[in-house]
């Protein structure tokens, strides 16, 4: 069972990522705050948990939290600035369109950049540990999938309705193949040795 909180008494808003590791696409993020007494079987890492199981959690967590909010940033900003910057400034952005101001932040993984007024804890694995993170989680996953899925409308051949952009065998190979779109990183490296398309 997740942990409801960190500490009792305050209010806590989760936050994750989504799409960190991919080669193409915009990286998401959400920021959720929970009731204090809210459960959930199902709920958990949404690595750890499947499509269908997904999409039910999405409407439990959207239908029950006291506030959340999702937001990304596209691929231009994440060659810009980096990856890890990109993720955390998701994660903000998330936090800062909350309709309720959470006392701290539960931030899953080891790296952010504080949040002005508000205090953060960062928790290695906290999707797994703690209800609020693994909301947000869910929350970032199914958006970031949806996402994907009307990207994959414009450039088939990839496969992003099944990869998400990430770097699987059929993307690689898809990439060799026919060359980076406007829409993959190339601050990955992932560049074919021929032209990339649409430069």
């Amino acid at each position: 069972m997740l942990e409801p909180y960190l500490e009792a008494g305050r209010t806590e808003a989760g936050c994750d990522e989504a799409g960190r590791g991919a080669y193409a696409g915009p990286v998401f993020a959400a920021a959720v705050i929970l009731p204090p007494d809210f459960r959930h079987p199902l709920l958990n890492d949404s690595k750890q948990v499947g499509a269908k199981q997904r999409s039910v959690l999405r409407e439990v967590i959207e239908t029950q939290a006291l506030a959340w909010s999702v937001a990304s940033v596209d691929v231009a900003e994440i060659d810009k600035i980096n990856i890890l910057k990109a993720s955390i400034k998701a994660m903000q952005l998330a936090i800062s369109r909350l309709k309720i101001l959470p006392h701290h932040l539960l931030i899953d993984g080891n790296r952010f950049y504080a949040y002005p007024q508000i205090r953060h804890t960062c928790i290695i694995k906290g999707d797994g540990l703690y209800a609020s993170i693994a909301a947000a989680s869910i929350l970032a996953k199914t958006y970031r999938d949806e996402h994907m899925d009307q990207l994959h409308l414009q450039y088939p051949q990839y496969g992003w309705n099944r990869n998400k952009g990430y770097g699987s065998l059929e993307h690689r190979m898809a990439i060799e193949a026919n060359g980076l779109t406007p829409l993959h990183r190339k601050s990955f490296d992932i560049a074919p040795p021929q032209l990339s398309m649409g430069f």
